[in-house]
């Protein structure tokens, strides 16, 4: 990897004996400038930290969650970093990148845009490929070979589908209030129509209710959590259509609907804990 991709530290701040740190890299992958997030506990001389990558939501940056979750109280006693990257590529100026909230510049919904205009939208290699190589390269406090991922509402997708797809990179995943199942609803629909084109099949790579038939050797159990007062509930989210694909192939997953939570990060801040804490079980062992 070029010097010139080197992330290069851009703020800091000390925060439960540890640091948020955010870095800025020129991405070849997206093929412009990017910004991410690392909070780091407090440093161990004998000991590399596992990595929990969070992936948020839509109209994100990789600001929101290390701002409002709260989750470095617990990242900083269970010794976990935790990395936040921002949802799609920016400052492309590709026309009508920036016309709607649900699509475009903080919308990547983490996948690989085989359409011409939107090819720089290659969010699923940036995560999966590209950020965890320049980990491992930049940051030797790091161990990126103990990875687990999470995320929210569209980043909650992201975790799914990028955990199912890679059962031998990441040890566990959750997720808050994600869009199981996108290839039917409205969010999904305008996404994969503008990023893949027509072609259903392809659209199925990235939905997990549709996935987790195909990619079921699940180890860890997967945690959603759901709130019941979320206006996107019906429309958009769709969590039993999940529950009912992992039923049927065997997967372990406790869905929690918790009464009268929306979809804010008030309600993410309240159930944080119990996330970081079912990632570090299945990082530490």
């Amino acid at each position: 990897m070029e010097s010139s991709n080197k992330p290069t530290e851009i703020s800091s701040a000390k925060m439960f004996g540890g640091f948020n740190r955010r870095y800025k890299h020129y991405s070849p992958t997206l093929g412009c400038s990017m910004t991410f997030y690392i909070y780091f506990p407090p440093s161990s001389p004998s000991h590399k930290f596992p990595v929990l990558y969070w992936l948020s939501g839509l109209t994100c940056t990789d600001e929101n969650f290390i701002a409002k979750s709260g989750a470095q109280r617990v990242a900083s006693a269970e010794g976990i970093a935790l990395i936040a990257p921002d949802t799609s590529p920016r400052g492309l100026n590709v026309e009508g990148e920036s016309d709607s909230w649900d699509f475009g510049v903080g919308a990547g919904f983490y996948l690989n845009a085989t359409q011409e205009k939107w090819k720089n939208w290659q969010m699923y290699d940036y995560i999966v490929k590209e950020l965890p190589a320049l980990l491992q390269e930049n940051f030797p406090q790091l161990d990126t070979a103990r990875a687990s991922i999470f995320g929210h509402s569209m980043g909650g997708h992201g975790a799914l589908t990028i955990y199912l797809k890679n059962l031998d990179k990441y040890k566990s995943v959750s997720a808050f209030s994600p869009i199981v199942n996108p290839v039917n609803c409205p969010w999904g629909q305008k996404a994969f129509t503008n990023y893949l084109g027509e072609n259903k099949a392809a659209w199925e790579e990235y939905d997990s209710t549709c996935l987790i038939s195909k990619f079921n050797n699940v180890s860890a159990t997967i945690l959603i959590d759901q709130g019941d007062d979320d206006k996107f509930l019906k429309e958009q989210l769709q969590p039993h259509k999940f529950e009912e694909a992992c039923r049927k192939a065997n997967v372990p997953l406790l869905l929690r609907m918790q009464p009268g939570y929306d979809h804010s990060y008030y309600f993410i801040a309240t159930f944080v804990d119990d996330h970081i804490r079912h990632h570090a079980q299945a990082l530490n062992l």
